[in-house]
């Protein structure tokens, strides 16, 4: 078990109590902390786990790729520090690798409860995180190592994780992994997860990310079992609700300049029907009008980051090119 830890203090005992509660007992818990500055080295070290500290903070890939190097197990498991597994999760992990020799990786789905519970922002993220990989179980090109198993040997094979990368590391190293081995994301593999829980930060992360997008989609035309957290149509449909908002301070004059912003609100409310569903099932009717504010809000991010990439992908040519390809390495 490999756990990059970067001043998780307020998560790190949780994740550590699901860790040493599995069903199937972890052969060694390596704690690869990235220069924290809080207490959450000491708490690590009040388990009976190997604690290894970098010198400085290098990121989620270097904390993981030094955890490799000090752990020995055959299979690797790797947890952030912000989850806490369910007790089997371990256990189906390693018995759905051994099943399929064809599996380069096993990883697993986010629990519909946030690890703490901080209001609405991270039950917004925690829904919605939920549902989209729920919906994608199965054979997938994509890996999230938040919570992910895979064969020493494959790791090896494949290589470390790009220490450059300090965003979208794993899509970046699923590239390589899913050219050799078969990737399967399943819901027998369970985590809680702290989300992030304020809504500027949120919508940050979110236009960074997406900025990644379209040299990503470009990269996986045609490969089936891509994961969608969320639909083109609902983006396009958020973009224009934004877009025409204005238009309503002068609808009370032209009542027909509502037509644009409340048209779009309708089609980005039911672009995702299933998604709306859940919502309500999980939290009521009345958490929806919270739920699809943040919602759109995100999407308006999303195509935002886009086009940002987008742009960027213009000027700057090796824009969204894995590190190791432009240095020839395996992908």
């Amino acid at each position: 078990m490999i756990i990059p830890n970067y001043n998780s203090a307020r998560t790190l005992e949780l994740c550590l109590r699901s860790v040493f509660a599995q069903t199937l007992p972890a052969h060694e818990v390596v704690v690869s902390d990235d220069a924290s500055t809080d207490d959450s080295p000491g708490i690590a070290a009040r388990h009976p786990c190997q604690v290894v500290r970098a010198e400085r903070n290098g990121g989620v890939s270097a904390a993981r790729n030094a955890g490799v190097a000090a752990s020995s197990g055959e299979i690797l498991f790797f947890l952030d520090a912000d989850q806490a597994l369910a007790p089997d999760a371990l256990e189906n992990a390693v018995r759905l690798l051994r099943e399929d020799p064809g599996l380069g990786c096993v990883h697993g789905i986010i629990a519909p409860e946030p690890l703490i519970d901080d209001g609405v922002v991270e039950w917004y993220r925690t829904l919605h995180a939920h549902h989209w990989r729920r919906r994608g179980v199965g054979r997938t090109p994509t890996a999230f190592f938040a919570a992910a198993a895979m064969p020493r040997a494959v790791f090896d094979e494949v290589g470390p994780f790009d220490e450059a990368l300090r965003d979208s590391e794993d899509v970046e190293y699923s590239e390589r992994l899913s050219a050799r081995h078969g990737i399967l994301l399943t819901d027998r593999v369970v985590a809680r997860h702290d989300e992030e829980h304020q809504l500027l930060p949120m919508l940050g992360e979110q236009f960074r990310r997406a900025q990644l997008l379209i040299p990503f989609a470009a990269a996986h035309r045609g490969r089936p079992g891509a994961l969608r957290a969320n639909s083109g149509l609902g983006v396009a449909a958020a973009l224009l609700t934004a877009g025409t908002a204005p238009l309503l301070l002068l609808a009370p004059l032209l009542p027909a300049l509502a037509v644009p912003p409340l048209l779009g609100l309708a089609v980005f409310a039911a672009s995702d029907p299933g998604l709306l569903r859940f919502v309500r099932e999980r939290r009521g009717t009345g958490f929806l009008v919270p739920f699809l504010a943040c919602h759109l809000l995100v999407n308006v991010q999303i195509a935002l980051g886009a086009a940002a990439g987008w742009a960027r992908g213009l000027v700057q040519r090796d824009f969204g090119v894995p590190t190791a390809r432009l240095h020839g390495r395996a992908g």
